[in-house]
Order: structure tokens, then sequence, then C-alpha cells
């Protein structure tokens, strides 16, 4: 089981991927992950004020504060769209994870 959660890890690493918050927006808006793979997550909130990452589909839900960072591990996603929102801002910061 180790050397399974090894690869997993390792797998994560190597696809990590970063989303930026500017101006209540997200870029790149939308997102392109490998399916059937685990990948690192990293949203960098480049705003002064905070933004809540939230997606349903992802399970992720999270304040990230202004001028910070948070970042999550996806769990191996089936090939699809996978949307997100910032909540705080959800007229402007909208986007997808696209799993293929």
């Amino acid at each position: 089981m180790a050397s399974v959660m090894g690869i997993s890890a390792a797998a994560a690493a190597e696809n990590a991927f970063t989303l930026t918050i500017k101006d209540h927006r997200f870029e790149p808006a939308e997102l392109r992950v490998p399916a059937n793979q685990p990948a690192t997550l990293t949203v960098k909130n480049l705003d002064a004020t905070p933004e809540e990452f939230e997606s349903k589909s992802l399970r992720i839900e999270k304040v990230i504060p202004g001028n910070s960072e948070a970042t999550f591990t996806l769990r191996p996603l089936k090939a699809g769209r996978y949307k997100f929102e910032g909540e705080f801002h959800d007229n402007t910061a909208k986007g997808e994870v696209i799993a293929e």
C-alpha cells in the first residue's frame, strides 16, 4: 500500500497546476488536466480581498485570503468538465477544469 500511495503522490506532484485570481477573475479560466490521474492544484489569490474557491463537482470549498494561496489534491477525475467559481465574485470569477 505504501508504494501505491508513493506512486499516487508522485503522480500528483508531476501533475501540478496553478490558477490565479486577479481582478476577481481566474486565469486560466479553463484548466486542462489529464483524466484518471491525481493532480495538485494551487490557487493563488493576487487580489487584496479574500475569495472563496468553490466547486461542488471537485468537492472543494475554501476561503483564500487576499495575497495568499491554497493547494488542493485533486482525485483522479473522469474525463469531463468540472466547474468552479469564486463565490464572493461569482459574476466574474468562473472557470472549468477539463479532464481529458
